[in-house]
């Protein structure tokens, strides 16, 4: 019996993990249309893939900083400066646009949604207080709870502290490190059977209606995200590295964008992340840290998100945004959007406190906020592969920049 459904799923079983992903997606939707009930049961599938990968994600990130940052040694030239400016400009630059795109495109919203639950930020400065704050959580409890930026900031003192340590120490951590990619990689491997039970659920309960009621929302979204990953980054590749970007940009789209999109978890790209670095023959010293580190801050695509939605609001309203305000948010969109991972409910969770910039109250901010829930099975995908890919691409760039510049 085993041996014939061997047999049977084997050429299925012989693609890439992409096409795995695609028929999954496929047989999701069938499953949706024809059967409901079941597809509502099948959804346990796509359940337990998410609760996977969020439950490996924090210890990934927290070992694999660590393993990096303790393997350097005094004197290793690395690219991480250069990274970490990308990553602020390319954040930047993202909300800028999105700014430019929500005046090109003002989209109205139906604010009759039901509330959602959580605790919004009220102002830029709770948001860095509480980044601050959580940089400091109890280690133990960052990891149960997934606050990346404890878990990045207690990594880095770890890989630090460790460096001195002795190098069967170091190699230990680097075994662990390696143990726990393996892992990860194992679960997106279980990705068209997570996906499969992700669409069918997703279909069952809301069906397509649910995404088309939003549709130009949505689309102003992905519009930008699209513009950032195909114009934007690839300038500034370009201005870095003075050589086509484009060879390199389909590069990590198709390297890492694909699998991040139905992932939906930067951090759990993180292995597919390194593996594209080591074959495009990238720095180790280098994409060891920037990767992990990009997973938490390089957050592009949140910027666009908050900055849109916020912006759709006032144009719901009828309140007149001048320059300066826009200017504003892109500032403050980008500086949450860096740290999003430490607030409750990610970067829709921040969209109340972007909209208090134009006198908006926290209960209509929060009705676009469960708007922003209904569109994220498209928004979060799309926003999650802009910023894993673009982790990838602004490290090769820093890289090959400092390889001419030797050269």
């Amino acid at each position: 019996m085993i041996a014939t459904a061997t047999a049977l799923f084997r050429p299925l079983l012989q693609w890439g993990l992409v096409p795995q992903i695609v028929m999954g997606i496929i047989a999701g939707v069938l499953l949706a249309l024809l059967a409901p009930t079941v597809a509502s049961d099948i959804a346990l599938l796509g359940q337990l893939f998410i609760a996977a990968l969020q439950a490996v994600a924090p210890i990934l990130v927290f070992v694999l900083v660590a393993a990096a940052i303790a393997a350097h040694r005094q004197g290793q030239p690395t690219h991480i400066r250069a990274v970490l400016l990308l990553y602020i400009c390319g954040t930047l630059i993202a909300a800028l646009i999105a700014v430019a795109a929500s005046f090109w495109m003002p989209t109205e919203l139906t604010l009759d949604a039901g509330q959602v639950d959580g605790n919004p930020p009220s102002d830029i400065f709770s948001v860095l207080r509480d980044l601050l704050l959580n940089a400091v959580t109890n280690p133990v409890s960052a990891l149960m709870e997934g606050n990346f930026i404890a878990i990045l900031a207690w990594a880095i003192a770890l890989g630090l502290a460790l460096r001195q340590a002795a190098d069967t120490t170091r190699q230990a951590l680097q075994d662990l490190s390696n143990a726990i990619t393996r892992i990860v990689t194992l679960v997106i491997r279980l990705a068209p059977i997570g996906i499969f039970g992700l669409v069918a659920g997703t279909l069952a309960e809301s069906g397509m209606q649910a995404l088309l009621n939003y549709a130009q929302l949505l689309g102003v979204i992905v519009g930008c995200m699209l513009f950032v990953a195909l114009v934007s980054n690839p300038l500034l590749v370009y201005l870095v590295t003075r050589q086509n970007p484009y060879p390199l940009v389909f590069t990590c789209l198709r390297g890492s964008a694909i699998t991040a999109f139905f992932t939906r978890s930067s951090a759990a790209n993180i292995p597919v992340n390194l593996e594209l670095c080591r074959r495009l023959k990238l720095d180790a010293d280098t994409y060891s840290i920037s990767i992990p580190l990009g997973a938490t801050i390089n957050m592009c695509g949140a910027a666009i998100t908050i900055t849109v939605i916020t912006l759709a609001i006032t144009h719901t309203l009828g309140i007149a945004v001048d320059f300066p305000t826009a200017l504003l948010l892109c500032v403050v969109s980008a500086l949450a959007a860096c740290g999003v991972s430490g607030v409750a409910g990610g970067s829709l969770m921040l969209i109340p406190m972007a909209a208090s910039l134009f006198g908006i109250p926290t209960e209509v901010a929060m009705q676009a906020v469960a708007i922003g829930f209904v569109i994220s099975v498209v928004q979060d995908s799309t926003e999650t592969a802009l910023n894993s890919s673009t982790d990838v691409l602004f490290t090769a760039a820093a890289c090959r920049a400092q390889e001419a510049r030797r050269a």
